[in-house]
């Protein structure tokens, strides 16, 4: 008899969270689990995947951020599904679905924190400590993240570290020439590429200002930034007071971001936070040599000298010296590039998250 699985998340946005559940859903056994996945707030384009998988996808339609019909709502679906497992992903997701889990009577209950939250105030701590009490097993993809919730009072042996899971590379292969085409980038420049969401946690300024202090060292590097997010407006009067586009280029959203990344120079990652981004292990994945900022998060997948370089957060400077490095080192950067390959084929793999994943949900109780 399979188990029956939920797994509630806000949204089905294109976010990194969203992204792994996804994959974990659609590849936990089909014969040992039954999995529906539950939407908080509202739908987005990653539940495309899930339905055609045949994945029942349920949205709640919480209105507000403390909503209380929204609670009810969701404690009606659980009792409805009668599932084994509820599995919550992301603060919202974390606190509305362990109240209802416990309110239906769900046996076993979990929780998954995907980053470090510097945002939290002291109340989302009381609450998350509150909900923890009752929650069988906290998941997560990074060692950086337990340490800042066991400092924040919540049990390190709740945790499960679950290092996030990555496609093997798609088969669509291109050529420089048309990579760079597609990003307007002329092909005798070094590129740089930088992925994510526009918004602080990331400090595109910082990375703005390192690709100057390169460009104007070397003048021959063009940085490009892919994704958008609610500071696009910000950054590109930003870009436009301190450097000029031949340095910084912003390219939007894409979905052809696999296909350009082996193409790059250096891969920059210069977040504040956190939990175990999927943009720098996809870069590492493609062999492009890395360079980020020394937080728990890249810690866990960076190590300096030998998988790619780590600077301290802000140090623009440092940034473009370890760029300049590399750049001018090709034979270390491919050393650094060929080992941080190697080491995601083998330890990230998404067999392995999801194996980890159906070994927490078979544990009795």
């Amino acid at each position: 008899m399979s188990r029956r699985i939920a797994l509630v998340i806000p949204t089905m946005d294109r976010g990194g969270a969203e992204k792994q559940l996804s994959l974990l859903a659609e590849n936990l056994p089909r014969d040992t689990f039954d999995v529906h996945v539950i939407l908080l707030t509202r739908d987005g384009p990653r539940s495309e995947s899930l339905r055609a998988a045949g994945i029942p996808v349920t949205v709640i339609g919480k209105r507000f951020k403390a909503d209380p019909t929204a609670l009810f709502r969701l404690r009606r679906e659980l009792v409805r599904l009668k599932p084994d497992v509820v599995h919550t992903w992301i603060f919202a997701a974390n606190s509305f679905g362990r109240a209802a889990a416990r309110l239906a009577r769900v046996p076993r209950i979990m929780a998954s924190e995907r980053c470090v939250d510097p945002w939290k105030t002291q109340s989302h701590f009381f609450v998350d400590r509150r909900l923890a009490k009752f929650t069988d097993a906290i998941t997560t993809n990074s060692t950086g993240v337990v340490d800042f919730y066991a400092a924040h009072g919540i049990d390190r042996d709740k945790f499960c570290v679950i290092p996030n899971g990555i496609e093997p590379p798609s088969g669509n292969r291109i050529e420089r020439d048309e990579a760079f085409a597609r990003l307007q980038v002329p092909v005798d420049r070094k590129l740089i590429l930088a992925v994510g969401r526009l918004w602080p946690q990331k400090r595109y300024r910082d990375l703005i200002w390192a690709a100057e202090l390169l460009g104007t060292t070397r003048e021959d590097t063009t940085l490009v930034i892919l994704g958008d997010g609610p500071q696009r407006g910000e950054l590109l009067r930003f870009r436009d007071s301190v450097t000029i586009p031949e340095r910084v280029r912003f390219a939007g959203t894409r979905q052809d971001v696999a296909e350009l990344l082996p193409h790059a120079d250096v891969f920059w990652i210069g977040s504040e936070y956190e939990g175990q981004s999927n943009s720098l292990i996809e870069a590492m994945q493609a062999a492009v040599p890395v360079v980020a900022s020394n937080i728990p998060g890249n810690q866990d997948l960076v190590i300096p000298g030998v998988s790619g370089m780590l600077v301290p957060m802000g140090d623009t400077a440092d940034f473009a010296r370890q760029t300049m490095t590399l750049l001018e080192s090709p034979e270390l950067a491919e050393r650094l590039a060929k080992t941080a390959q190697k080491r995601i084929a083998t330890e990230f793999t998404v067999d392995a998250m999801v194996q980890r994943h159906a070994e927490l949900y078979l544990r009795s109780r």
